[in-house]
């Protein structure tokens, strides 16, 4: 059984409807069987790749990210954003983003942002008149940068399969951040001309006003900077900051009023869910990943890139078509969980750094989310904008052109992405 066999059950099964985990874990079982290998090896497998002391953070982030959602903390920190940015002509799309940065630096995820910070951000842009399908579309496309900013689950997850310092990892993503807010900004500032968007805010802010903003909000915009400042130093480790985040979410809710044990077991049970479902995608990408390496597939992959161009440009814009591609179909954590494996032998043969190369990955992989037939931040936005997900994805495309603007410059500048990690950490 080859691997390109196991490969085409598997899009047969997912383009049949069925969970990716499921789609995964069938195929593999076939192929044990076939070959003959006993059962119990997918179950060391799977169980072996969950065993894993960076991936205990996945769980406290997504655990840290309801909280703070469920708290009321993500309203303060909009409110906040808007102090910084909302007197500029189409200050709430600029808002957007920049709540968006902030709110990167908590949750670690791009679901996470959209759930968290849509509501908030579609209605108020729909105050103001801004159209629906704009309003959605800046949301989708400035949540593409939750998962590159630190903390990030899928740079995790990444580590995770790839053998990479986690902790590299989550530095390598402080800069590309601010370039992908930079680029939506400006794209932002084009249309607020063009369509004549409205500022934020039509007056200045009071003295009193900017005090009571910067009081209700600051302990929120503290979070971020609080993780960041001990991942910097040292003092936590990415699994330990997500503890840290969870504390620091806690103690919000005590000040802001809004802790109780009610809501407490509630998120609970909405992070067991969450956490659930991540973990059975990476546990079935595991033993899915080993039967393609058992067949070499990796190898085969490698050598028919490398018999394309031993150029590492040319094998990285051959692996940005790969990954955009399946972006369009694949989950992020299985398409990470599946492709590393696959790809990063080569693009390390090619002198690529794999740090380098985890930022590429999961910024193509953030795209994906925005396009069909599988963009899971236009399906997660289509009921909170009460819009249909073909109009969402049609209000999306223009973004996609700053996106692909930074996905070209992540690629080709990897000073970018290593300048801090290097300076930190030393190289690789």
């Amino acid at each position: 059984m080859s691997g390109g066999l196991i490969i085409g059950i598997f899009l047969v099964l997912m383009l049949t409807g069925l969970p990716i985990a499921i789609s995964m874990v069938i195929p593999a079982g076939i192929y044990l069987l076939v070959s003959q290998i006993p059962i119990t090896t997918a179950i060391q497998r799977m169980v072996t790749s969950l065993n894993s002391f960076p991936l205990l953070a996945v769980p406290m982030f997504i655990f840290a990210a309801n909280l703070m959602n469920n708290g009321g903390i993500t309203e303060r920190l909009f409110d906040f954003a808007k102090l910084l940015v909302g007197r500029m002509k189409g200050g709430l799309a600029q808002v957007n983003i920049i709540a968006s940065l902030i709110f990167a630096g908590i949750s670690g995820a791009a679901l996470a942002d959209v759930g968290g910070l849509g509501n908030i951000e579609i209605d108020a842009m729909k105050k103001q008149g801004y159209s629906m399908e704009d309003s959605a579309a800046i949301t989708a496309a400035s949540a593409t940068i939750g998962p590159i900013f630190p903390p990030s689950i899928p740079l995790i997850i990444y580590g995770a399969a790839a053998e990479t310092s986690s902790m590299k990892l989550l530095m390598a993503g402080v800069f590309p951040a601010l370039v992908i807010t930079a680029v939506l900004m400006l794209m932002v500032g084009f249309f607020a001309r063009k369509k004549n968007y409205p500022r934020g805010i039509d007056h200045k802010f009071t003295r009193r006003e900017m005090l009571t903003i910067a009081k209700r909000g600051l302990p929120s915009v503290l979070m971020p900077m609080i993780l960041m400042g001990g991942m910097l130093s040292g003092w936590f480790s990415p699994t330990e900051v997500a503890a840290v985040a969870i504390t620091y979410a806690i103690f919000l809710m005590i000040v802001y009023k809004s802790f109780s044990f009610k809501e407490i077991i509630k998120v609970c049970k909405e992070t067991l869910v969450s956490t659930a479902s991540v973990l059975f995608i990476v546990a079935a990408a595991a033993i899915f990943a080993w039967t393609l390496t058992v067949e070499q597939l990796p190898q085969r992959v490698s050598a028919a890139l490398l018999g394309i161009s031993h150029s590492p440009a040319m094998l990285l814009l051959l692996t940005n078509v790969i990954l955009l591609i399946a972006g369009m179909f694949l989950e992020t954590t299985a398409a990470i969980m599946i492709f590393t494996p696959i790809l990063l032998p080569t693009l390390l043969a090619a002198g690529v750094n794999p740090v380098h190369f985890g930022l590429v990955m999961v910024f193509n992989l953030m795209i994906g989310m925005l396009t069909p037939p599988v963009g899971m931040s236009i399906y997660m936005l289509s009921p909170i904008a009460g819009l249909p997900v073909n109009k969402l994805f049609k209000a999306v495309m223009p973004y996609m052109i700053p996106l692909g603007i930074a996905l070209i410059i992540l690629t080709y500048v990897p000073e970018i992405s290593l300048w801090l990690p290097n300076l930190l950490y030393g190289t690789r």
